[in-house]
């Protein structure tokens, strides 16, 4: 199950269980516990997302970085051959 389908079915069941006015303590508690776990699972779900956004900014910067030295590379390379093909 997703996040949002897991916050959506514990919002509904919190709004059921107070509307039904049938709600113990016990049942309320319930749904208190498995909101909290829903916000606790939603905290680490965007920590993991910040963390692979971090990954991947990294990897951008590394694969321009390497796009870059390959070029200069090339063009060096490209001016040793010219000089060779003038001796």
């Amino acid at each position: 199950m997703t996040l949002k389908t897991t916050l959506k079915l514990t919002a509904a069941a919190a709004s059921l269980a107070v509307l039904a006015g049938c709600a113990s303590s016990s049942a309320l508690e319930e749904v208190r516990t498995t909101a909290e776990s829903a916000q606790a699972d939603a905290a680490e779900a965007r920590s993991i997302a910040t963390q692979a956004q971090n990954t991947a900014n990294q990897a951008q910067r590394d694969a321009q970085a390497a796009l870059q030295l390959s070029q200069q590379n090339r063009e060096e390379m490209n001016r040793m051959f010219q000089t060779s093909m003038r001796k």
